[in-house]
């Protein structure tokens, strides 16, 4: 009790040495309990939803690489010319030995009609030319994948290669990101996975360009983590100019319901370390040392200090003092 009345006298020191005996007309707000949804935030990334790591299909060296990082680009575009030598000499050889099939079959062709040669070697002919037209589509195709183009529109995140590089199967050249849509793919640990389905809705805060956006959940992970025990979630985020791939957020995960006291925010006064509100008892403000918790729309809650069907003054309460004389503005 002791402690409570000196904490008292300090707060009152604190608003103004002396009391005033006038009568301030001020504005109240009646306290009461609301529902609120309790969370449990876990971190996560924002992501492209569509991203591709292109790679090359034959071997040579990179002749052209007419893009820089970050460039958009459009499906078909030519991203990178390799150098294939190897291929083209294939091809030359190919239409070469194409055009010796097709004049082999219309040879065999002609002495069959004369019936000089036998069915035989004209059906052999025959497959010869199919053979050498299947060569040559396979080389023209193999020549086609010397030009590595984008296969869809989106902007160059990466660039794995340059010109004069050596550039093979498997070996990654750029990766391209489709940005117009992103999504954010977050851990969630297994104890709260169950809270989680796909089609619900979910605020994300993404502190870098300081908004909370609702996000819907589109993919859950059948399996945990071995390592981590988590499973990983990705959401669907509404579109917003500031988004970029990579920003770090947080996705509020609803675990129940909660009953809170909320006050408007005009009704806190911070002095120092301590928040302080003026309650209207009787006529008279008395102070009331608090302590909030989160913010939210229509008010901040408040962890203790006040109790459900308290009036706090919301009229500028920073002037008032505690014991001060104050009537409800009509």
């Amino acid at each position: 009790m002791k402690t409570t009345t000196l904490i008292r006298s300090i707060a009152v020191s604190l608003f103004l040495p002396f009391a005033s005996t006038l009568v301030h007309a001020i504005e109240t707000h009646s306290v009461a309990s609301t529902s609120r949804l309790v969370t449990e935030e876990v971190v996560g990334s924002v992501r492209t939803r569509i991203r591709s790591v292109i790679e090359a299909k034959v071997s040579g060296r990179i002749s052209e690489m007419p893009i820089i990082l970050g460039q958009k680009v459009k499906a078909g575009e030519l991203l990178a010319k390799i150098d294939a030598r190897e291929i083209q000499a294939r091809l030359e050889q190919a239409e070469a030995q194409r055009e010796q099939a097709v004049r082999d079959l219309e040879r065999a062709r002609a002495l069959a009609e004369k019936q000089v040669s036998s069915k035989q070697e004209l059906d052999a002919a025959e497959a010869r030319a199919r053979v050498a037209e299947a060569a040559l589509s396979e080389a023209r195709t193999m020549m086609g994948y010397a030009n590595v183009t984008a296969p869809f529109d989106g902007v160059v995140a990466r660039r794995l290669a340059e010109v004069g590089d050596l550039a093979a199967p498997g070996k990654p050249l750029l990766e391209i990101e489709d940005r117009g849509e992103l999504r954010f793919e977050a851990d969630v640990p297994e104890a709260l996975i169950g809270m989680v389905n796909a089609g619900d809705k979910i605020e994300v805060s993404i502190p870098a360009i300081r908004q909370n956006l609702a996000a819907t959940v589109a993919e859950v992970s059948p399996s945990a983590d071995a390592a981590s025990r988590t499973f990983l979630v990705k959401l669907d985020l509404p579109a917003s100019p500031e988004l970029r791939a990579g920003q770090f957020g947080r996705a509020a995960v609803p675990v129940g319901k909660a009953k809170s006291i909320r006050v408007p925010s005009a009704a806190i006064v911070k002095r120092g370390q301590m928040e302080i509100v003026l309650v209207n008892d009787s006529g008279k403000a008395q102070l009331r040392l608090i302590r909030t918790g989160k913010t939210f729309a229509d008010g901040v809650e408040i962890l203790s200090g006040l109790s459900e069907g308290d009036t706090v003054i919301l009229s500028d309460p920073a002037a008032l003092m505690d014991g001060q004389a104050v009537e409800v503005a009509k």
